[in-house]
């Protein structure tokens, strides 16, 4: 945005694009790697890109504005729709989802509720997982990397971050880096891709899911990973829940839940990185939690 005022960028915005909105407050929502947020009147989130080339950022808006559409019309859930887009700002604005993120509720009760969450979870994608993926392969890439490359890449990550794990767990987290990955054979599916509980929002005195939101990651991929996501934040119990009633025809539920805890162990250590990197005790704190169902410690004799 330059030196311009971000409020009075987005109250612009809001102006040209939604006439007769009237804009009562604009206050900042977030900032990830890819995109700053700002909340208006509590019920619309105007996004920006912050991608350098314009053309680049064009084109990443109006790639998600199109995909958040189409995926409005297939999930049970309610997800982010778009209202406007300025593809050449990089902006655009969508209805916000109501509830907060599970990852901001407190870690004792969301594994608490995690079952039902992961089943609500579950049917989710069961629905977005049984769209035939030539219908999404226009909008989305695929995203399809070697089992040992996860590995690889776990091991490598875990190197940055080996300091802050407790040594009771690091046994079992050297012993699964060391150990040869499962079968990586799979029909992919189209998926969110990224359902970690940042993006899961929930409603903070029912519990009850009120949607999923960035959808930016959304890819071709192995229906395992997000089952992966839900294992890795709310536990094995989770897991049974979400996979519990999966119907879609791609494969048999043994080696899901088999490639679902490997992408579990693999996944934690970015996060964790991600949270020790950025400050975010959030993302630190339930990192180190899940060690305790990913890489148990070792009872002694």
């Amino acid at each position: 945005m330059g030196d311009h005022d971000p409020a009075e960028v987005v109250r612009g915005m809001v102006a040209a694009h939604l006439p007769g909105y009237r804009v009562d407050s604009v206050v900042w929502s977030g900032e990830g790697y890819d995109n700053v947020a700002y909340e208006v009147n509590g019920e619309l989130i105007v996004r920006f890109s912050k991608e350098a080339d314009p053309a680049e950022r064009a084109a990443r808006v109006d790639h998600e504005a199109r995909l958040l559409a189409a995926v409005a019309r297939i999930s049970p859930l309610p997800v982010p729709e778009p209202r406007f887009t300025v593809a050449e700002r990089g902006c655009l604005a969508y209805a916000k989802v109501p509830g907060l993120p599970l990852l901001d509720m407190p870690h004792p009760r969301r594994l608490a509720h995690g079952v039902p969450i992961a089943a609500t979870l579950g049917e989710l994608l069961s629905a977005v997982h049984a769209v035939p993926v030539g219908r999404m392969s226009d909008l989305v890439e695929t995203d399809d990397h070697p089992l040992s490359e996860w590995r690889r890449e776990a091991a490598e990550i875990y190197g940055t971050v080996a300091g802050e794990v407790p040594a009771e767990h690091r046994p079992a987290v050297e012993a699964f880096l060391n150990a040869p990955p499962p079968d990586g054979e799979y029909a992919p599916v189209f998926s969110h891709n990224d359902l970690g509980i940042e993006h899961v929002l929930v409603d903070p005195v029912t519990w009850e899911v009120t949607g999923v939101i960035d959808w930016s990651d959304a890819a071709i991929t192995d229906p395992a990973y997000d089952f992966g996501l839900i294992h890795r934040d709310l536990g094995p119990a989770a897991l049974d829940a979400a996979v519990h009633g999966y119907r879609t025809g791609t494969g048999d539920s043994a080696s899901l839940r088999e490639r679902a805890v490997f992408y579990a162990r693999c996944s934690i250590f970015e996060d964790l990185a991600y949270g020790l990197e950025t400050g975010q005790d959030r993302y630190t704190g339930k990192s180190l939690a899940s060690l305790e169902w990913l890489f148990p410690a070792e009872v002694p004799r």
